[in-house]
């Protein structure tokens, strides 16, 4: 809608055409995903009045003065080289945005922000401007600029001035505000996976799995008896207990990040073993329904995982998924908010309010000494992949492994996109055709064997999705290198010896007689439980974390 007041002045006819063309094609792309450019206004957007993308439109547009021309309109991260005021074809997603104008020569951001969004770039200072002064006062220590004092009676001229003074400085060294604070976002511009709209429907009307487990074999299984020391917890047995900073959005996650890094430091964790955060790029600037309920089914899947002792959400505060929303997803769940914690970055005064928000919060819950007992295979939550071809006798050590753990009646759940499917170890688990079970981060509320649909065969995106699903140890074959582990559950990552191969962070080596690797992993993946064994990677803490935008996700 804001398209006339652009081009009201522009250099030459080629900019506008190739204005109005990335205006196009943008939303061309958007429909093949079966939204459209309505997606993009945010929960602060709409909670302030900004209710539809025509009025959100017009009022970036008027940030431009009347009598400035627009010179150039350049692709995403396209390089600036030359003077003048540039249309930079970005999604409205702030991050994604700031990251494409950065790789196109920009060294300082003015970021204008109604909330108070705290975000900053790991190298090009980031001046936030808030528009009210109250919400300046909350935020003193994050925001660089009150643009507010204009609307208490401060003339333009002089707030110009002084801003223009500042800008100067903080170009020539001074250090932002943001980067004061020491935390820094970064997202590019995510892929997309529809490149007409052919499937748009198809994908659109999907059948969702129906939560049932599938028939499994029961024959070969590993003899003996095999036990392992849980944690009692209220709602059964469990390999561990931590804490959870949830972040609701990227825009959070940093600021999660400070603060377990913070709890972890305390000499008294209330009964918890440790605390972990889970830092991703999603919860605004994404359209499409589809994504989002994957989004919120993998973060109630998360908050209400077997290993969470106690778990809190921190929002930014103006994103799309801001903890009301939260509080709605679990509700429609069945689930009590009020067991949950709830902080917030803007609401609470900023980064060190909200830090200290927290950890009050975990400081005032009930500690408690789990107690243990010894637990069966019944109560064991699995999850088993592959990355790379798997040789047979692994796929027949791990389908023993399967089978066992099953016939015990615990549950395993695998991708159904990986390579672990691609052979003959599905034959040795279940004489039906492997068909999804459960969604992408959907808890697998029935024991038995389960496949999680998987959008991709990206590791990290499976990964994220395979633990939310509420096991609580993956196994994982690696034919090559080991892949980053899981911030949250324990990752056993086992290989065969290959020409070549680096084996010192992998947990298990499969080296003798093959008849003996199923009752070598079971016995890991039951120290592990049992606590006495952690992986090798997540003792290196080289994990990492990443949602999936399944297949009609895109940036708006």
């Amino acid at each position: 809608g804001a398209e006339p007041y652009m081009l009201q002045k522009v250099r030459d006819w080629a900019t506008a055409q190739r204005f109005l063309r990335f205006i196009e094609e943008f939303k061309e792309r958007v429909g093949w995903h079966g939204s459209s450019a309505e997606g993009n206004p945010s929960g602060g957007n709409r909670y302030r009045g900004l209710y539809n993308i025509a009025l959100k439109s017009i009022g970036a547009a008027m940030k431009k003065a009347p009598d400035l021309r627009l010179d150039y309109a350049i692709d995403y991260a396209e390089p600036m080289r030359h003077p003048g005021f540039y249309f930079m074809n970005t999604p409205g997603n702030d991050l994604e945005s700031i990251a494409g104008q950065v790789a196109g020569g920009a060294n300082v951001i003015f970021f204008v922000t109604g909330n108070g969004s705290i975000t900053n770039f790991p190298f090009v200072p980031t001046i936030k401007m808030v528009t009210t002064t109250p919400r300046f006062e909350r935020l003193v220590r994050e925001m660089d600029v009150n643009a507010g004092a204009y609307q208490d009676g401060r003339s333009m001229a002089s707030l110009c001035a002084e801003t223009l003074d500042l800008t100067v400085a903080i170009a020539s060294g001074q250090l932002s505000l943001g980067e004061k604070a020491g935390h820094a976002q970064i997202s590019l511009w995510r892929n997309w996976r529809q490149t007409d709209g052919s499937q748009t429907a198809v994908l659109l009307n999907a059948t969702p799995p129906n939560g049932q487990p599938l028939p499994a074999k029961s024959h070969s299984l590993l003899p003996g008896s095999w036990e392992w020391t849980a944690v009692c917890t209220p709602h059964g047995p469990a390999t561990d207990q931590v804490g959870l900073i949830l972040p609701t959005s990227l825009c959070s996650g940093q600021i999660a990040r400070l603060g377990v890094e913070q709890l972890n430091q305390q000499p008294d964790k209330h009964g918890l073993s440790r605390y972990v955060t889970l830092v991703h790029t999603e919860g605004c600037g994404v359209a499409m329904p589809t994504v989002r309920d994957l989004y919120n089914e993998t973060m109630v899947s998360y908050m209400t995982h077997p290993l969470v002792g106690c778990g809190l959400f921190l929002e930014h505060g103006c994103e799309k998924t801001h903890n009301d929303y939260m509080r709605h997803q679990l509700l429609e769940r069945g689930r009590d908010p009020e067991q949950v914690g709830w902080a917030s970055v803007q609401a609470d005064g900023g980064i060190g309010a909200s830090i200290a928000h927290m950890r009050g919060w975990f400081a005032a819950r009930e500690t408690a000494v789990f107690a243990t007992e010894q637990a069966g295979l019944n109560a064991l939550r699995l999850g088993v992949l592959a990355h790379g071809d798997v040789p047979d006798e692994v796929a027949k050590s791990l389908a023993q492994l399967v089978r066992t753990v099953v016939a015990a009646g615990g549950t395993v759940v695998l991708p159904q996109r990986n390579s672990l499917l691609d052979g003959s170890f599905w034959g040795r688990v279940s004489e039906v055709e492997g068909r999804a079970t459960v969604a992408y981060g959907e808890t697998a509320v029935f024991p038995g064997l389960h496949l999680m649909d998987t959008p991709s065969r990206h590791w990290t995106e499976t990964l994220t999705g395979l633990a939310a699903t509420g096991v609580e140890i993956i196994v994982a074959y690696q034919a090559g290198q080991p892949q980053a582990a899981h911030p949250l559950v324990p990752v056993l990552q086992v290989t065969t010896t290959q020409p070549g191969q680096q084996t010192a962070d992998f947990d298990l080596i499969f080296t003798d007689d093959p008849a003996n690797w199923a009752a070598a992993l079971m016995q890991l993946v039951l120290d592990t439980a049992s606590r006495r064994y952690t992986p090798c990677l997540a003792a290196q803490k080289l994990v990492d974390f990443q949602l999936t935008r399944g297949l009609l996700g895109i940036s708006t």
